[in-house]
């Protein structure tokens, strides 16, 4: 027989596929809770309660996700619904579904949002008018409004005159992206600001005009916006107000134009022009994120202390001629006024007991300031908001770490949404806690000062307050959602699991499954523990790859959830693309428990 017979032959041997078949614990507890083979209402009841731990779930609620769970079998078996009971398949299949996911599917808000913008992570968008790289890109409104249909609530538009100088136009300035009209990106705002939450959205503007074009975008947003612009007149907030007071309203935040006449010089700026370093998500899984103390000294080691500039803005275009005469209607409309962070760190990062603001700090000024100042960082954070913006060497629309902010109180972590990536991902994830709403309330520690006003300090190593402890089962649908020969032209694949946690530095880690050869629906049964010390900032990093001997492992899919918003017990896990796209039919069957 011929090698390429002999291939022919083994290509239809092993690509035959067999029905997935319920794991051994899943059949144990399916006899623990049925009877004759058939589980009831009332079994499923007893199920969700002692199992998923859903202690509260009523009668009649368990019968509200059985008759669900007959209908989603009998459509799949393609005969007519009836009542009655599940067996052991109906079951099995009823786990794998979207009626079982391991984050709640329901879209409910259940933080208190009633406290003051700076106790809330934003979910937040730096340049979000580029819809690729940032030096030849196009800037249009299609990104704006896939980002807030994704639930980010911080748009950022750059506004320059545009080649006639009587309108105002979006673009990167200083690169070759082609601009979009200030007018188009504002009407898209406003259609699509509210469609998937109605929490307050934020518009960071970097200014670049002259008085009689801020006086024409004033009467733009104005005429856009109308009633549902939140303004406070020439005054500064003393308090940010609530995102429930905020709720169907949009924000501008800016600096008040006269700052602009005490920016920096233009050799103290990022050049966006740069080619870009390789990015951190092409590392090895879980080495840019897992361990973020040593990156940190890393940075000292390599960085002066000296004191932070500011880096708001591409300020090295600004002419200050242009700034003497300030169209007061575009100064009333900024009700979040961004400060400067130049001079010592000491002085800007004092906090204000009249007035609140927001400070902008790039990816790299960040880690030297909290090397430095970390406290100081968490006590200004819990007044006032931080934005941190990716440095200007990420041409390619990459992303950073986005923890070491989080963990220092930062709200807005902004990051470029058209970019992709393991960093991206964690930002995904995180926000699909809190019913996707776009905030998510910072965790008590971040907020409070003890007895002698003193506020966390992020160096500390804190006590494990809980253990998380995590099966994978097994997982399935890739065959139908990939080609048959995507993974391997001769031969079914051989999956892995890579788990892990990326929160703060201590608990930080990745773990791995065994490679499950020649099976499209591979059982791992393996089982992992992950102590925790701040489950409130952790993100349950979930990725599967394809064992390949000779080459780099394949892409299998991936998803990061938030562990304070994870469903415990056994629970179907969706899984997504490169992009973040769900896939139709792959998912994987975990089971989630918290010990102390």
């Amino acid at each position: 027989m011929s090698k390429q017979t002999y291939r022919i032959c083994c290509f239809q041997r092993k690509f035959k596929l067999k029905e997935a078949e319920a794991p051994d614990e899943i059949k144990d507890l399916f006899e623990r809770f049925s009877e004759n083979g058939i589980m009831t209402a009332e079994h499923l009841c007893e199920f969700l309660k002692d199992v998923q731990s859903e202690e509260n779930i009523t009668k009649e609620e368990a019968e509200t996700v059985m008759e669900s769970a007959l209908k989603l079998v009998h459509e799949h078996l393609n005969i007519v619904f009836h009542r009655k009971g599940l067996n052991l398949d109906g079951f099995f299949r009823y786990l794998f579904s979207d009626l079982n996911v391991s984050i709640s599917t329901d879209k409910k808000v259940h933080h208190d949002m009633t406290a003051p913008l700076s106790h809330y992570f934003i979910y937040t968008s730096h340049n979000t008018y580029l819809t690729g790289n940032q030096l030849n890109s196009d800037c249009s409104d299609v990104p704006i409004i896939k980002a807030l249909q994704q639930g980010v609530r911080v748009i950022e538009l750059d506004m320059w005159p545009n080649s006639s100088k009587d309108n105002v136009d979006i673009l990167h300035g200083g690169t070759l992206t082609p601009p979009v009209e200030l007018i188009q990106c504002l009407k898209s705002i406003k259609e699509h600001a509210f469609v998937v939450s109605e929490y307050p959205v934020i518009i960071t503007l970097e200014d670049h005009l002259t008085p009689d074009l801020q006086a024409k975008a004033a009467e733009m947003v104005t005429q856009v916006f109308g009633d549902i612009l939140f303004t406070c007149g020439a005054e500064c907030l003393s308090e940010f107000p609530s995102p429930e007071s905020l709720k169907g309203r949009i924000i501008i935040s800016t600096k008040p134009p006269k700052e602009y006449l005490e920016s920096k010089k233009p050799s103290e700026k990022d050049n966006g022009s740069q080619n870009g370093k390789k990015s951190s998500e092409e590392k090895a899984w879980g080495a840019e994120l897992s361990d973020l103390s040593q990156k940190m000294i890393a940075y000292s080691e390599n960085k002066d202390n000296g004191e932070c500039q500011d880096d708001e803005a591409d300020s090295h275009h600004e002419n200050p001629n242009i700034q003497q005469n300030i169209a007061p209607e575009y100064k009333h409309l900024i009700a979040i006024q961004a400060g400067k962070s130049k001079g010592p760190t000491s002085e800007w990062l004092t906090v204000d007991p009249i007035k609140v603001k927001r400070i902008s700090l790039n990816e790299e000024k960040l880690i030297n300031v909290a090397l430095n100042h970390g406290k100081d960082l968490i006590r200004f954070t819990q007044r006032n908001l931080l934005r941190v913006y990716p440095k200007g060497m990420r041409v390619d629309s990459s992303n950073y770490n986005p923890l070491i902010g989080w963990m220092h109180g930062a709200q807005m972590v902004a990051f470029n949404m058209q970019g992709h990536g393991r960093p991206l991902w964690l930002m995904q994830g995180m926000f699909k806690a809190n019913g996707g709403c776009g905030y998510v309330k910072k965790p008590e520690l971040l907020l409070k000062t003890d007895a002698n006003n003193e506020v966390h300090d992020p160096k500390r190593l804190l006590s494990v307050k809980t253990t998380l402890k995590v099966k994978v089962y097994m997982g399935k649908g890739w065959h139908l959602d990939f080609k048959r020969t995507h993974f391997d032209a001769y031969s079914p694949p051989d999956f892995y699991v890579k788990i892990g946690i990326a929160g703060v530095p201590a608990d930080s880690r990745v773990k791995k499954t065994k490679a499950i050869e020649d099976n499209w629906i591979p059982t791992w049964n393996d089982e992992f523990e992950f102590p925790l010390t701040v489950p409130e900032l952790a993100l349950l990093r979930v990725e599967v790859h394809e064992y390949d001997m000779s080459e780099i492992d394949d892409f299998g899919g991936q998803t990061c959830i938030p562990v304070s918003d994870l469903r415990t017990g056994i629970r179907a896990v969706p899984i997504y693309n490169e992009k973040g796209e769900k896939y139709p039919s792959v998912k994987l069957l975990m089971r989630f428990e918290f010990v102390k």
